[in-house]
């Protein structure tokens, strides 16, 4: 482990910046989110959570598969490979940091997603933990750490007063930090200590969280029974807007469409996010097998807690960062229909 002072971070930007794309958490119009950094942006590391989390890097939210083009009634079809530099992300809550191996679950699985695994590759991710965790954070309810060095990060961050703490996790991570060991120095026995001080403030401070204690093992039943309790997926549903920003903004929702845009003698095949709460999802030529909102509800919230599990070992399709509880125009959330599931009278 090595430390850098924060008065060094911009020149630590600039070195990164010259042989990488680097995304970093910027503050634009009172929005933060993950945004290739450029001197003089306002980044903000303060701020836990981003208004989107870093999925779109991995998994951009529209891209062009194919192009095809019409001449002298020929028809000429050209692949289009995955698009984009060698890039860094710092600044990674360990939620977000958690999504990406979830979407690994599906995106790389066989047969791979090879776009997928192109713009995963080119990646270095660099965690940074939760010195202030939100109210609305519940990461430990799914057996995230936000206080230690999260699986998946190359290099885990913390925020220790006047610098950062930097640890090496994987081969990018200690590439990096050799390109760039300019800019850090040797921490001592008193920097460990205060490392040590600060996982377990951040540990009291989740372990304070309103949502932090939410009990999964509550809900019981077979998959057909939780599919069967059509009070709670009605009581729900009859609020919903389907508005869809829950799946948009959720870290770990994966489902696309695949569209035809033509125009002309040309165009291009391409798949963009889509989202289950929608009354179009999945229409097929027969008509949507979906046709309620009470359905369409009661599926996104099947899979993150039933179908995904039963297919994963075991293992949710949420990491607890909240942005669902933070943002539902008519307060729908995870957390509510957990409780609701678990047999807890919430109100709505």
């Amino acid at each position: 482990m090595k430390k850098i002072l924060k008065t060094k971070l911009p020149e630590l930007w600039q070195k990164i910046s010259d042989d990488f794309d680097l995304f970093l958490p910027i503050e634009k119009s009172k929005t933060l989110n993950f945004s290739l950094w450029k001197e003089d942006e306002k980044v903000n590391l303060n701020k836990v959570r981003t208004n989107t989390s870093p999925k779109h890097l991995v998994f951009p939210q529209t891209e062009t598969y194919l192009k095809f083009k019409n001449q002298n009634n020929r028809l000429s079809l050209k692949a289009v490979k995955a698009k984009g530099d060698e890039y860094v992300i710092f600044g990674v809550r360990a939620c977000d940091v958690k999504s990406f191996k979830l979407l690994d679950n599906i995106f790389l699985r066989d047969p791979i997603d090879t776009y997928y695994k192109e713009h995963r590759d080119r990646g270095t991710i660099i965690s940074l933990a939760c010195t202030n965790p939100e109210e609305t954070c519940f990461c430990s309810s799914f057996g995230t750490d936000a206080a230690s060095a999260p699986k998946g990060a190359d290099i885990a961050a913390w925020d220790i007063g006047n610098f950062y703490i930097w640890k090496p996790q994987s081969k990018k991570g200690q590439n990096l930090m050799e390109t760039t060991k300019e800019f850090f120095i040797e921490i001592d026995e008193k920097d460990v200590k205060n490392l040590e001080n600060e996982k377990n403030n951040i540990q009291e401070k989740l372990d304070d969280l309103p949502f932090n204690k939410l009990n999964l093992s509550k809900i019981k039943g077979t998959q057909q029974e939780i599919f069967d309790r059509e009070d709670i997926w009605n009581e729900f549903s009859e609020r919903c807007l389907a508005c869809g920003a829950c799946s948009y903004l959720c870290p770990t929702c994966h489902c696309y469409d695949l569209c035809d845009y033509k125009g002309n003698d040309q165009g291009e095949k391409f798949r963009c996010w889509d989202s289950c709460m929608s009354s179009d999802f999945t229409l097929m030529a027969h008509g949507n097998p979906r046709t309620t909102q009470m359905q369409r509800l009661r599926q996104r919230f099947m899979h993150k807690l039933v179908y995904y599990p039963k297919n994963h070992q075991g293992e949710y399709s949420c990491v607890g960062c909240g942005r669902c509880v933070d943002k539902c125009p008519v307060h729908i959330d995870i957390v509510k229909i957990i409780k609701k599931l678990g047999g807890e009278n919430n109100e709505l």
